[in-house]
């Protein structure tokens, strides 16, 4: 088979990439050093750092000192001000963007993307892939066609700042050599509602040849029954032999890859990536380790508050430098953007120091401590996903909460709303296992069932599709969007009762 020019070229320009990506990952707090001090002195002439003395910041301890940990709300000020017409307020001159995403107590979050910035988000995505190719050889997807399951690229206008998802902002830099092999079309990915949009999709895709494919993975497994139900076939490799490649990010792979790749008929390499709206905060550099290389030489400067402190009154900071490995903390960001040692409400750990690896954790705001235990995803996801692999089930979604008051005046416990594939065998069994393996994972959990304060996990059986008619009843059905894994309240497990499989036991 010929190779294009683009698959030619790629492998020699992937081992350039490769060895400046290897070099800095070996100087990594070197680099967040100079970075630091750059940035300050970038941002001393801003409405920002006049108010928060950045000419007498020096040392990161005198930044500690006069800039405190930031959320979204302690940035509206400033975001109104730039809406305003306003310049130079938290970053040199005006944002070139505004990335729209859905704040928890905000409402619709406008995060400013920059001149200096924009290249965080369109590199990284890029270096990811180089660093792919240049390890593994793999360049046959580059000739053949790519899906990008994304939201829509439509762009409105805050002011004179073009505005829109993250996802739809990168569109527009997806480099021209790539868009002849790029699909869904623009008009396709235009499309608001998101099953008339899948259905253009398939109509679009199905009969192409496809390599790659990248989105978040339980709105890929939807775009692949869709095609199965369209062909007849058994799975996706008998409609796009040449399928290759997967690219996903957003959530926790782990759930949903015994299902993918049977959907799939085979496995095949995976990319994962962590990208934000605040930034493009790590991706995946080698098939061969865990985790995802921090991305320290890409305008951003990190800080990690102990993900048990990050609610108190005075929660500790720390540089890089300064992490230890198996610790929670949650991520907190200074960069070419304007944002300053703001929160982006994710939690990490870190895996290597050399390199720095990370594996995403969960959010600050998603865990259960009702009763003081302070749960979170992994442990969840974790404890789930070695029970099932037990059990030789298949898991399409679930949640967790907790239930503080059970109706039948027994003690309390945490609530696991899942939908599996086909019933399992023995729910008790099932549940038992989840509840011994999360015991395992979590001391304060074991301490409460040992006390008898709680008692052992509960699963509710929701029906096939369940969670999906969920999303769509709350308008989040597709796109970027994803279902909390916990709750420390009622709220999402009360709004999925509709969806509860009646009649099965919940135990």
């Amino acid at each position: 088979m010929l190779m294009s020019v683009k698959s030619i070229l790629a492998r020699p320009y992937a081992s350039v990439v490769q060895r400046q990506i290897l070099k800095w990952a070996k100087d990594t707090v070197r680099m967040q050093e100079y970075l630091f001090h750059k940035l300050i002195n970038d941002g001393k002439k801003t409405t920002f750092g006049k108010q928060h003395k950045f000419e007498n910041i020096t040392t990161y301890e005198d930044f500690v000192r006069q800039v405190p940990l930031a959320n979204y709300e302690d940035f509206i000020p400033y975001i109104e001000e730039i809406k305003n017409g306003g310049e130079n307020i938290l970053w040199k001159g005006r944002p070139l963007y505004f990335a729209k995403s859905s704040g928890t107590t905000s409402g619709v979050k406008y995060i400013p993307i920059t001149r200096d910035s924009i290249p965080n988000h369109i590199d990284t995505a890029r270096n990811a892939l180089l660093m792919y190719i240049a390890e593994t050889g793999n360049i046959r997807f580059v000739d053949g066609k790519m899906i990008f399951l994304s939201g829509n690229p439509e762009l409105d206008k805050t002011g004179d700042i073009l505005t829109g998802r993250l996802s739809g902002i990168v569109n527009h830099h997806v480099p021209r050599y790539l868009r002849g092999n790029q699909l869904p079309s623009y008009q396709t990915n235009c499309i608001e509602d998101w099953e008339e949009k899948l259905e253009k999709i398939v109509e679009e895709t199905w009969n192409q040849d496809m390599r790659l494919i990248s989105g978040i993975p339980p709105w890929v497994q939807m775009y692949f029954e869709k095609l199965l139900e369209k062909s007849g076939k058994k799975n996706i490799i008998e409609m796009f032999p040449n399928l290759s490649l997967l690219i996903y990010g957003g959530v926790n792979f782990e759930p949903y890859e015994a299902k993918l790749f049977n959907t799939i008929g085979k496995k095949i390499d995976s990319i994962e990536t962590y990208p934000a709206s605040e930034g493009f905060i790590a991706f995946q550099s080698s098939q061969k380790e865990e985790g995802l290389l921090l991305n320290v030489d890409s305008g951003i400067f990190f800080e990690f508050v102990p993900a048990e402190q990050i609610f108190s009154q005075n929660p500790g900071r720390l540089q890089l430098k300064d992490v230890e490995t198996d610790k929670n903390y949650a991520v907190v960001i200074s960069s070419n953007a304007g944002l300053w040692a703001y929160s982006i409400g994710d939690t990490i750990k870190f895996i290597s120091k050399d390199p720095y690896r990370i594996l995403v954790t969960g959010r600050t705001k998603h865990f259960i401590s009702a009763f003081g235990e302070h749960v979170i995803s992994e442990e969840v996801e974790s404890a789930l996903m070695k029970a099932v692999e037990e059990e030789e089930l298949e898991v399409v979604e679930f949640t967790v909460a907790p239930q503080v008051n059970p109706p039948d005046q027994d003690l309390p416990y945490h609530e696991w709303l899942v939908e599996f594939t086909k019933m399992p065998a023995s729910l008790d069994r099932i549940r038992l296992k989840i509840d011994r393996y999360l015991r395992g994972k979590n001391i304060y959990y074991d301490d409460l069932i040992s006390g008898n304060i709680l008692q052992p996990l509960k699963i509710t059986l929701i029906q096939h599709d369940g969670f999906r008619n969920y999303m769509k009843s709350v308008g989040k059905l597709g796109g970027q969007n994803k279902m909390p894994r916990l709750s420390n309240d009622r709220q999402l497990a009360d709004a999925l009762q509709p969806w509860v499989l009646k009649g099965e036991p919940a135990k």
